[in-house]
């Protein structure tokens, strides 16, 4: 958590990150900027996250938990890949460091022709 001095008094705000959604070989997909409320979140959190703010913005009626299940079985068959900083995450369980200006990238991946 980010914490600003004015005046003797300390003000907090919750770190500010950037998620992306990304093609191979295509043009960059949305970009939302989002509050984090912890430093450390788990990978598979954080996808059920980003699930949330998909279906809240697209004004859907969907079922969050069939979507976030659907997006971490597709996580696991290396539909794509998930990068925190330009850094590839490859276990749902493993716990993320973010911060300010922490940049995530949702990478989908697309097969090769004829593989």
């Amino acid at each position: 958590m980010c914490a600003v001095s004015v005046g003797g008094v300390t003000f907090s705000a919750m770190p500010l990150i950037t998620v992306t959604d990304e093609v191979v070989g295509a043009p960059s997909g949305p970009t939302w900027t989002i509050e984090v409320f912890e430093e450390e979140v788990r990978l598979d959190e954080l996808i059920r996250r980003r699930v949330s703010l998909e279906i809240a913005e697209s004004g859907v009626d969907a079922d969050a938990g069939e979507r976030t299940r659907l997006t971490l079985d597709a996580f696991r068959r290396n539909a794509f890949v998930v990068l925190v900083d330009d850094r590839q995450v490859t276990d749902l369980g493993e716990k993320i460091h973010l911060h300010a200006g922490s940049r995530v990238t949702f990478l989908k991946l697309v097969p090769l022709v004829g593989g």
